[in-house]
């Protein structure tokens, strides 16, 4: 049969593909159309003595072979070329090229084939290359003719695994209750079928649903383990669905399986207010994290470890996990959650009154801010500055960072924000005895004050997003504890039951109308979510 077929793709124009056929052997179509021939030749040299209506016959039964044979080796000529697109396709889709693989993909579909596990497998790897690129719409539509095609020739695993697919991409796009329904089918083959990997699957899924969907509903205000009672519900349902997928797991002897299941159950017990809860699975999550050397999961889980330890006021083992989130952050040259733990540390050190390295760590944040152009980063960092440096005492430069809050609040339009920053410099007026207005937005007699000593500087430049990055934060708009300090000649005395109220967003996943998030880091290798997505489930 044909081997060594190679394929050359255009990079000038993607879509255009160069297949070049090497012959290794002859197949049966080609040795029969020799045999056909010969006789033929025979026939027309007298070695092979026949009447004349025989002999019409034998050219008619020829040229009919022929006929046949030009048939048969057009559609496996056909056959191969739909494949072998499609292999190149996946083979481009693993390395991250989705762009080039679904080109090849719908050049594979373009050519057709009548194998319907070849054209099942193709609609499969187009949804999943379609979700990567975050087109949802068009993997649900490959999804579903993936389902129907399977369900039509019978096929139950690949039934399962459409159903798998269809469910994380209905969950994406919100559908939870269609999302569950998809699930629930999933689970169903896997144990008719006694398919221990798939039920597993099909289990990790069912449990990010009922995360996603809970989250989704619980940014109101309220603290972790304090949401309406829907929330709740489908939170308690996801940490069930988790610990059933980690009983197989374990029969399994799957560690990775085990550390994306402890990463999300962690996250779950922390939405519900088990911290100690949270804080044991984030544990799991991290030794396996270290034992495959996977520095990004363990990044997360320091992360989540110190978002845990915050809420049960062990304010230095928090500080702690913070600090080496920051160091794998510069290993992995993350600048973004390099500048969001240094804000984490500096609100840390805000809770344990240790304001000097809270200052220390807010400029740095309020650097990197600047060089990635995140305008409401550079807020925060000025609003976080004002408050250390008012718990201090020093008023000139916590009215020099207030005053650049309340520009930057004006220019992101941050109503909230702004509102707040305007107390403040109220406040601090009031302490320093001045009367002028905060029209303008910066401060006259300030203006001397130079930050630029610590590597900060003023820059006006619009927000490349790093809030979407999910580590504490502690927030501007939902207090003002300035006046509650001012007054105060020497620096408060904070309980750690009324500091967490610092952390207005902290570790919970509050929205910002100004277009950041200040959800929980999320252990983003374990979910389907936005950001660093793994592929769907049941990717064949």
């Amino acid at each position: 049969m044909l081997k060594g077929c190679e394929i050359y793709h255009n990079k000038q124009t993607p879509v255009r593909t160069i297949v070049l056929w090497r012959w290794k052997e002859v197949d049966k179509q080609h040795s029969l159309l020799k045999a056909s021939k010969d006789v033929q030749s025979r026939v027309q040299s007298g070695h092979l003595a026949v009447g004349y209506s025989k002999r019409r016959l034998v050219f008619s039964l020829f040229f009919q072979l022929c006929f046949h044979c030009c048939i048969s080796l057009f559609y496996t000529l056909m056959e191969v070329s739909c494949l072998e697109l499609a292999l190149e396709g996946e083979r481009l889709c693993k390395v991250g090229d989705y762009r080039a693989g679904v080109s090849f993909f719908e050049a594979a579909i373009q050519v057709g084939t009548e194998d319907l596990q070849v054209l099942s497998a193709i609609y499969s790897q187009l949804g999943n290359a379609y979700f990567h690129l975050h087109d949802y719409a068009k993997a649900l539509e490959f999804h579903r003719h993936d389902l129907t095609l399977t369900r039509t020739i019978g096929d139950l695993l690949g039934e399962a695994k459409a159903s798998g697919n269809l469910g994380n991409t209905l969950k994406v796009l919100g559908r939870f209750d269609e999302a569950v329904v998809c699930c629930q089918r999933h689970l169903d083959i896997a144990r008719d079928i006694n398919d221990k990997v798939g039920q597993a699957r099909a289990l990790y899924n069912f449990g990010n649903v009922y995360h996603a969907k809970g989250k989704s509903i619980c940014w109101s205000g309220a603290e972790p383990g304090d949401f309406p009672e829907e929330v709740m519900t489908a939170l308690r349902k996801a940490a069930e669905y988790y610990e059933a997928n980690l009983v197989i797991v374990k029969e399994l002897g799957d560690r990775a399986a085990q550390g994306r299941t402890y990463g999300n159950l962690g996250n779950t017990h922390y939405l519900l207010g088990n911290f100690r809860k949270a804080v044991a699975s984030h544990e799991q999550r991290l030794l396996i994290a270290k034992e495959f050397g996977d520095r990004s999961a363990e990044r997360r889980a320091y992360c989540n470890l110190g978002n845990a330890y915050i809420f049960l006021g062990e304010f230095e083992i928090a500080a702690e996990h913070y600090k080496r989130t920051l160091q794998l952050a510069r290993q992995l040259k993350d600048r973004a959650v390099e500048a969001q733990a240094c804000y984490s540390l500096g609100n840390t050190y805000t809770l344990l009154q240790d304001y000097e390295r809270a200052i220390d760590y807010h400029l740095k944040h309020l650097i990197i801010a600047q060089d990635l152009n995140d305008r409401i980063g550079e807020g925060r960092a000025c609003w976080s500055l004002g408050n250390a440096h008012t718990a201090l005492g020093n008023h000139d430069q916590a009215m020099h960072f207030a005053e650049k809050h309340l520009e930057i609040c004006r220019e992101t339009g941050d109503r909230s924000g702004e509102l707040t920053a305007r107390m403040n410099v109220s406040d601090l007026q009031m302490v320093l005895g001045l009367s002028y207005s905060t029209n303008n937005s910066t401060l006259s007699e300030n203006k001397d004050i130079d930050y630029n000593v610590h590597g900060a500087r003023p820059r006006m430049s619009r927000r490349h997003s790093m809030e979407n990055l999910e580590l504490m934060k502690l927030t501007p708009d939902k207090m003002n504890w300035n006046s509650d300090i001012l007054t105060k000649q020497s620096k408060p005395s904070l309980a750690k039951s009324s500091s967490k109220l610092f952390f207005v967003s902290r570790l919970r996943g509050k929205k910002y109308k100004a277009g950041g998030s200040s959800k929980v880091l999320q252990d983003t290798s374990n979910t389907l979510d936005t950001s660093r997505t793994q592929p769907p489930d049941g990717q064949r």
